[in-house]
């Protein structure tokens, strides 16, 4: 049984700074994409940021370019979100998302974790 949990999530200030984790357990991560979505109330759930099984390739949101940064350590089963330079509009519920190997679309989904930036 595949689990992903999120956590880094909070109440900051617009320019602010905060790391999401994401820790996956149950399965072996090898070949997966793994990636960050937000979502907003009212809202379909967007793409922020992905990165291959082996870390090489990334690849981000418009809205994420430049201040966002992700990576993984496949030795913890772990992906990072770093946001920086915050802003109003990056509030949402983040949620860590996993493509398995062969798979054509995101199979795996954490419970998700709030963010808020406040201006």
């Amino acid at each position: 049984q595949v689990q992903l949990v999120e956590s880094g999530g909070g109440l900051v200030q617009a320019g602010d700074s905060l790391r999401l984790s994401c820790a996956a357990s149950g399965r072996t991560m090898t070949g997966a994409v793994m990636a960050w979505f937000r979502q907003v109330p009212g809202k379909e759930r967007e793409f922020v940021a992905g990165i291959t099984s082996g870390g090489s390739k990334t690849n981000y949101a418009d809205s994420a370019k430049g201040r966002f940064t992700i990576s993984r350590d496949n030795g913890k089963n772990t992906a990072y979100l770093q946001m920086n330079s915050l802003k109003p509009e990056d509030s949402g519920v983040y949620y860590c998302a996993v493509r398995w190997l062969g798979a054509s679309d995101f199979g795996s989904w954490g419970q998700g974790t709030q963010v808020t930036v406040s201006s």
